[in-house]
Order: C-alpha cells, then sequence, then structure tokens
C-alpha cells in the first residue's frame, strides 16, 4: 500500500456512506453544500480553530494534522484528548442527534490508525460527540472495527485509484440526506432499463412494429 497516492480521511466515511458519493467527491472533485452540511460546518466552528491547550488537566488538540504511512492516510482529526499516560483519545464531532452510525465509526477507526502509527500508542477507545444532543457515544476500538476499517481502506484507494464512477446506492434514505443528489442523479442513473427502452424506442414511427 506504501507505493499508493495518499487518501483523506474523509474519504472512508464517504465509501462507506456510498461508494458513488465517494468517487463523485475525491475523483470527480465534487461537492455541493445542503442543510446537513451546513450544520456540520457549524458544529465544527470551534473543533476547526486549531485551539489546543489544558482542559480539566487533560491536553486537548483540535484540527490535528494525521497520516498513516502504512494504509496511505491523511487528514486531520477534529479533536485528540492525551491522557495523563500520553494514550490518544480521538473525539469526532458530527451535528445530528446521538446514534451509532457505522460511517462515523469507520472515520474514527482510521483516525485511530493513524495516532497509533504516530504515537506508538494502543488506543482502545475514542467517541463521537453529537452536537445536537451535546453528549458523547463511546465507540470502542474492536478488532472487528479495526479489520472492517483496514478492508474499507483498500476498497477506497482500488477506487479512487480506478476511476471508475460506480452505480448509485440501492439504499434511497442514504439519497435523501446527501447534498450530491442533484448532481448524483441516482434515480435516473439506476433506471437502466428504463433507458434501454427509451433508447429503443427513441426513432420509432407509431404503428411500426420493429
Amino acid at each position: 500500500m506504501k507505493n499508493q497516492q495518499p487518501i483523506m480521511l474523509s474519504a472512508l466515511q464517504h465509501y462507506s456512506y456510498c461508494p458513488r458519493q465517494c468517487a463523485l467527491i475525491h475523483q470527480e472533485q465534487t461537492f455541493t453544500d445542503n442543510v446537513f452540511t451546513v450544520k456540520g460546518n457549524l458544529a465544527h466552528k470551534r473543533v476547526d480553530s486549531g485551539e489546543s491547550g489544558f482542559e480539566e488537566g487533560i491536553q486537548v488538540e483540535r484540527s490535528l494534522p494525521l497520516y498513516s504511512e502504512t494504509y496511505q492516510l491523511t487528514g486531520k482529526a477534529d479533536v485528540v484528548e492525551f491522557l495523563p499516560d500520553g494514550t490518544p483519545y480521538p473525539v469526532e464531532y458530527k451535528h445530528g442527534s446521538r446514534q451509532k452510525k457505522m460511517h462515523d465509526d469507520v472515520q474514527l477507526m482510521a483516525q485511530t490508525l493513524c495516532l497509533e502509527e504516530m504515537t506508538g500508542k494502543a488506543i482502545p477507545e475514542g467517541a463521537i460527540y453529537h452536537h445536537k444532543s451535546h453528549r458523547r457515544r463511546i465507540v470502542k476500538i474492536t478488532d472487528a472495527l479495526r479489520e472492517h476499517t483496514i478492508q474499507l481502506i483498500n476498497h477506497t484507494h482500488k477506487l479512487i485509484a480506478s476511476g471508475i464512477m460506480p452505480e448509485p446506492t440501492q439504499e434511497r434514505a442514504l439519497c435523501r440526506a446527501c447534498s450530491l443528489r442533484q448532481t448524483c442523479q441516482p434515480d435516473i442513473v439506476a433506471s437502466t432499463e428504463r433507458l434501454q427502452q427509451l433508447r429503443k424506442n427513441l426513432f420509432k414511427v407509431e404503428g411500426e412494429e420493429l
């Protein structure tokens, strides 16, 4: 993996959410804001400031640059708290309510892989901070989550390197919340049979048998 171009940590969350979304953003450099992304940006206002210091005796770093040579990843952590023994504790900020979302856990796990490589410390857990509820959701760094994330890293590297645009996801609920819906046009692209039928009959004269 060391001969590959580094990918952004955010690409893993995008791939986990929808491979087509990942390709649109990281292959085509396409991105559009909607109400969800705007709320997310507002929730990140302090995080993005890069303010660091000690809070209640804990060293807190915001917008901390991360990298991994092993997995060829690069990006930033929203917040990393360093415990008294030096163990990093990554905290990812999300604007929504406190509920489990695997793509958020994947992003946190990828940050963990970078931090473990950078510091040499094993990280047992991190957290997702949900701005809407002002509560944290603890994420245990399990072997299953680690293995799943490493697989997604491999898939994401292959997708971005391939230049291939994946088909839209079949989970239309994800499409409704996606800021790239108008660019992606999932309903039109997914209706391949309908498009084929329209092309077939495009020059058909009414009443004429093909």
